[in-house]
C-alpha cells in the first residue's frame, strides 16, 4: 500500500501496468498525491471544528435554547442547503479564474470567522445567520477544493483518491463529536467551550492550506490563460443532466442526520445516553468504507454505486423505527448512515468530474452539490413539519417508503451510466 508524495496523475500507459509481467503494483491504496493528503488534513482539521458544533446542535436548539422541531428542521435545512447559494458561483470563480486554491482559501477562512459568532450569539436569529455564514464559507471552498483532487489524481482512480481524501475529511468527522462529548462530560453544559475549541481548529486548517497547499492550475500553458467561454452545455445537457435529475430526486428524500439520531433518541436510551457519540459512529464507519467503495466505483462504475448508496439509506430508515434491540438497531443504522455517505459524497463528484471537460470541472461539480444542497434543505425542513404533523415514526416510514419508490425510478434515469466504467466515464470527458 503507498501514497504517492507527487502532485501529477499517473501516465496513461501507466493504468495497465497490473497486468504486465513484473509489474505488478502493491494493493490497496494506489495513488494520492501530496495535495490529496495535505487536503485531506485541512478538511480532517475543519472537520474537528464544524462536526464538535454539529454534533450538539440538536440538544442545544432543543434542550438549551428550547427550541421546536420545526424550528431545528429549519436550522438543519440552512446548515444542510445554504451553501447552495454560493457553490456555483465558487466553482464558477474557480474555473474562470484558474486559481482553485484561492477560492478555496477564502471559502476556508469564512467558514472560520463564522465560528466567532456562536461565542456571542444565541437566539434563532442570530444562530440562523452564523449558520448561514458558516455553510456561505463551505459552498465557496467545496467545488475548487474538490476540483484541486481532480486534477492532481488519475483519472482511472479518481474515486479512490476522493476515497483517500473523504477518509482523512472522517477521521475529522469522528474526532469532533467526540471531542463535544469530552467537553460536556468533563464540563457539563459546556457548549461554549466546545464551540471555543472549534473555532482553534478551524483557523489551523486555514492557516495549513494558505501555506503548504499548491495552487494547481489547470490551463497551464500562456494561450489557455486567456478568457474563455464556459461551456455550460456539457453541464446541462447529455449525461450530467441525467446525474443532476438523480442527484435531485435523491436529495428530496435524504434528511438530515440529527432527525435519526433524534429519532434513535427518543426510542433508546442507549441513544439519548451516547447521542454525541452517534456522529462518531457514523463518520467511523464512513472512515471505513470510504476507501473500499471509492475503488469499486472505480471499476464497477461510480453511478452504480451512487445509486446503491442510497439504498443503504433507505436501510438506515427502516432500522431507526424497527422494533428490535435498542444497541442493535443504533448500531447497524450508523453503519448504513456511514456506507451511504461513502457511497455517496466523493462517488458523486468523481462521476462529475469525468463527465465535464477541465476547464468546466469544478462548475460542474458545484452544479452537482447545489442540486443535493437545495433538496436536501426542502427535505429537512419538510421532514420537520412532517415530524410535527404525523409523529417520529410515522413519518419516517413516510420518508423510507418515497426512498424505496424514488431508488427503481432513479435506476431506470441513469440506466445508459450504470452500465459505464469509469474509463468510459473518462473518454466521454475526453472526447
Amino acid at each position: 500500500m503507498y501514497i504517492s508524495l507527487t502532485n501529477s496523475p499517473a501516465p496513461a500507459d501507466d493504468k495497465n501496468r497490473d497486468t504486465l509481467p513484473g509489474k505488478r503494483t502493491p494493493r490497496g491504496i494506489r495513488t494520492a498525491s501530496s495535495t490529496v493528503i495535505t487536503l485531506g488534513i485541512v478538511s480532517m482539521l475543519t472537520d474537528i471544528s464544524s462536526e464538535s458544533v454539529s454534533a450538539i446542535l440538536p440538544l442545544y436548539i432543543t434542550g438549551v435554547l428550547g427550541l421546536s422541531t420545526i424550528a431545528f428542521g429549519v436550522l438543519d435545512g440552512l446548515y444542510q442547503g445554504t451553501s447552495a447559494v454560493v457553490r456555483i458561483a465558487g466553482g464558477y470563480a474557480s474555473d474562470r479564474l484558474d486559481q482553485p486554491k484561492r477560492v478555496a482559501f477564502v471559502g476556508y477562512s469564512l467558514a472560520a470567522i463564522a465560528r466567532v459568532g456562536l461565542l456571542f450569539w444565541t437566539g434563532f436569529a442570530a444562530l440562523s445567520a452564523v449558520i448561514t455564514a458558516d455553510r456561505i464559507g463551505k459552498g465557496i471552498r467545496t467545488a475548487p477544493r474538490d476540483a484541486l483532487i481532480t486534477a492532481t489524481s488519475d483519472p482511472a482512480r479518481l474515486a479512490a483518491a476522493f476515497g483517500v481524501h473523504r477518509m482523512l475529511d472522517n477521521i475529522g468527522a469522528a474526532i469532533g463529536p467526540f471531542l463535544a462529548f469530552v467537553i460536556l462530560l468533563v464540563v457539563p453544559d459546556g457548549f461554549h467551550v466546545v464551540f471555543v475549541a472549534s473555532l482553534a481548529f478551524a483557523t489551523i486548517g486555514v492557516a495549513i492550506l494558505g501555506f503548504v497547499v499548491p495552487n494547481v492550475r489547470s490551463r497551464r500553458r500562456a494561450r489557455d490563460e486567456a478568457r474563455v467561454r464556459m461551456p455550460w452545455r456539457t453541464i446541462v445537457r447529455g449525461p450530467m443532466r441525467r446525474v443532476l435529475a438523480a442527484a435531485g430526486i435523491l436529495g428530496l428524500v435524504t434528511i438530515g442526520d440529527g432527525f435519526v439520531y433524534l429519532v434513535l433518541q427518543a426510542r433508546s436510551d442507549f441513544a439519548a445516553m451516547w447521542f454525541p457519540l452517534l456522529y462518531v459512529g457514523t463518520n467511523v464507519a464512513f472512515l471505513a468504507f470510504a476507501v473500499p467503495l471509492g475503488r469499486l466505483a472505480d471499476r464497477i462504475g461510480r453511478a452504480r454505486v451512487f445509486v446503491w448508496g442510497h439504498a443503504a439509506l433507505l436501510a438506515a430508515y427502516i432500522v431507526a423505527v424497527l422494533p428490535m434491540a435498542d444497541a442493535v438497531a443504533t448500531i447497524l443504522c450508523l453503519v448504513f448512515l456511514g456506507g451511504f455517505y461513502a457511497a455517496t459524497d466523493g462517488v458523486l463528484s468523481a462521476l462529475t468530474s469525468q463527465l465535464t471537460p477541465a476547464e468546466s470541472r469544478a462548475t460542474a461539480i458545484a452544479s452537482a452539490q447545489t442540486v443535493v444542497a437545495v433538496a436536501r434543505f426542502v427535505s429537512a425542513a419538510g421532514f420537520g413539519i412532517l415530524w410535527f404533523a404525523l409523529g417520529r415514526d410515522l413519518a419516517m416510514l413516510v420518508v423510507a417508503i418515497v426512498l424505496a419508490v424514488a431508488l427503481p425510478l432513479v435506476a431506470v434515469l441513469l440506466h445508459p451510466l450504470l452500465r459505464r466504467t469509469a474509463a468510459a466515464d473518462s473518454e466521454a470527458a475526453a472526447g
